[in-house]
């Protein structure tokens, strides 16, 4: 019994949470752009590391965008860097795009993605700017739906929401589950609750003036989850951030069981470190967990539980079938208890460690959430 009152807390909360998470997924369906009248020109920026999978089509897509004046930047750390060969050839492909690629060099500071920006915010040419990170995959309406959410001279920074697309491996299929019908519904819990005051990093875009309200990315190269921290100085600044209505596709790869779990781990220590209490009150965006233990130990109070149940599923469905119109959790539904399962494991495991690996180096997180690089390169 002793054990059984504070669990029962805890469904009851969870149960909670999933109502909220169906309110707020109907409060954000009810926002509509407005219609795009004078469309300012755009400057893309594009980060890039390597060939990913899909990385050409996921280029191709920003360079097919219905939109009278953009141009794109792309980085790249070296000459070398396999990426190269593909930009050029897609700059040839298009040549009424305006595409410039910079080699910058290794950066000076832990996160490599803030030094890139910082290259091809010096070079672009236009005041509205929209970052992009390389698994991207847009219509091409994008830049228009941007644009007319930029009418609103209150507006300073947009985050995008991400219908998540795995690669070919089965734990890909799982972390795209979880993204879909978990981390979503925690993105619209707290615009409802507290308006937007973070951003999303896959795709964000601001205005150059917002940029320099909040001192510029010399105020983010020394963190993490600088996503996170960009949307909450603009939201400081006094710059309205705000979702997009433009859901992006965040093409995740193909990674194995020991990459996925390492990426996980890296993803919940950022947010332990970003947000802590945040962090904490992650306990309740995972309500089955919590009911099959319910079940499990108390059967009498299978009622609660297969409540539970059908309230995850609604909360589930309202993310990712009503909001991103996802055909993966239509398809693999069955799974996402699953999913929960691995997502609360590895959210007990991020309260453990201060370490991470990105990109081939190993790196300290800071309890402010700022990062520091532990060693070289690893073999």
């Amino acid at each position: 019994m002793l054990l059984l009152v504070p669990l029962l807390a805890l469904v009851a909360g969870s149960l909670v949470y999933c109502l909220l998470s169906v309110a707020a997924a109907r409060r954000y369906l009810a926002a509509r752009p407005p219609e795009l009248r004078s469309p300012p020109p755009i400057s893309v920026l594009k980060p890039l590391s390597g060939v990913d999978e899909g990385l050409e089509q996921n280029l191709r897509s920003f360079f097919e965008q219905d939109y009278p004046e953009f141009e794109i930047l792309l980085a790249v750390r070296s000459p070398k860097d396999p990426a190269v060969a593909l930009v050029n050839e897609l700059a040839g492909e298009y040549p009424r795009v305006p595409a410039r690629l910079l080699v910058t060099g290794e950066p000076p500071y832990p996160n490599a993605k803030v030094f890139s920006l910082t290259h091809m915010l010096e070079a672009a040419r236009h005041d509205l700017l929209v970052m992009s990170d390389s698994d991207i995959r847009v219509t091409p309406d994008m830049l228009r739906t941007l644009a007319a959410e930029f009418q609103d001279p209150h507006t300073g920074l947009v985050t995008c929401p991400y219908r998540a697309v795995p690669g070919r491996s089965f734990w890909s299929l799982l972390e795209a589950l979880g993204l879909n019908t978990e981390f979503l519904a925690g993105v619209l819990v707290a615009r409802m609750l507290d308006g937007m005051r973070f951003a999303l990093s896959p795709t964000i875009a601001a205005r150059r003036g917002t940029l320099a309200r909040i001192g510029g990315f010399e105020h983010l190269k020394d963190y993490l989850a600088e996503d996170f921290v960009m949307g909450k100085l603009a939201a400081e600044a006094g710059c309205g951030v705000i979702l997009s209505s433009y859901v992006i596709e965040h093409h995740i790869g193909s990674q194995r069981l020991g990459a996925n779990l390492l990426h996980r781990l890296r993803w919940n220590r950022s947010t332990r470190r970003s947000r802590p209490w945040g962090y904490i009150g992650q306990v309740f965006t995972n309500p089955l967990p919590l009911a099959l233990l319910l079940w499990v130990f108390w059967p009498e109070w299978w009622p609660l539980a297969l409540a539970t149940a059908v309230l995850r599923a609604a909360a589930a469905w309202a993310t990712a079938g009503w909001v991103l119109r996802d055909p993966l959790t239509r398809r693999f539904w069955w799974l996402v208890p699953v999913q929960d399962l691995a997502s609360s494991l590895t959210w007990i495991a991020g309260f453990f460690g201060n370490t991470i690996l990105w990109r081939g180096r190993r790196y300290t997180l800071l309890r402010d959430g700022r990062f520091e690089l532990l060693d070289s390169r690893l073999q």
